[in-house]
């Protein structure tokens, strides 16, 4: 995993490349959406969106999923005002045909995601991944699958974009862990390209 300061259209204001592949590898960029945009859509979001609190089998046990979640195609017409321009903006940006979007909500520092990587059947091969953070700044490790393990820790800024390519999730996991130190309620937007069948929500 090496940084390079390579530029590319999409990053024009300060990127940093986290890793390299031939789809793209993983890309941050800081101050994708201006400030007050971002704490607008995040507001519009936190307290609009039907938001579901889940559970999930783990060995013998139902645990409670530490986030909230919801999600969407941008094809529908109930899509929320603030999804719907957060897509145009990445439109603009981006090639990728983004069709769904999934939320998640960490009210506080308890609140994460284990380290995984996205389910590869559920994605069209050779699209990207667009990570969009909102409301307050959370880190996210990135770390190889195959030893020797290395790990990588971004701090996902409000406003700031991270891309990752299909490739890398055959190579990397990451996830946003779970902290002790005082952090406020953040908001991530995945918009992704499915492969969606007939009928199917």
């Amino acid at each position: 995993m090496r940084h390079s300061a390579a530029q590319t259209s999409l990053f024009d204001a300060g990127p940093h490349t986290l890793l390299d592949d031939a789809e793209g590898g993983v890309r941050y960029c800081p101050g994708f959406i201006a400030g007050q945009q971002a704490q607008l859509w995040f507001e519009a979001l936190r307290d609009r969106v039907a938001w579901e609190a889940r559970q999930r089998p783990m060995y013998e046990h139902i645990v409670d999923v530490p986030r909230l979640v919801a999600a969407y195609r941008l094809d529908d017409p109930q899509l929320p005002a603030p999804l719907a321009q957060a897509q145009q903006r990445l439109r603009e940006a981006l090639p990728a045909p983004f069709n769904a979007v999934g939320l998640n909500y960490y009210r506080d520092g308890r609140d994460s995601v284990a380290p995984h990587n996205d389910k590869l059947h559920s994605l069209v091969p050779g699209q990207p991944i667009a990570l969009l953070s909102l409301g307050a700044p959370r880190r996210m490790t990135i770390r190889t699958k195959q030893a020797p393990h290395r790990t990588c820790h971004i701090d996902l800024e409000p406003g700031s974009l991270l891309v990752m390519s299909h490739a890398s999730q055959r190579h990397y996991d990451h996830g946003i862990p779970k902290t002790r130190e005082a952090v406020g309620p953040r908001i991530s937007l995945a918009f992704r390209v499915r492969p969606f069948e007939p009928g199917h929500r």
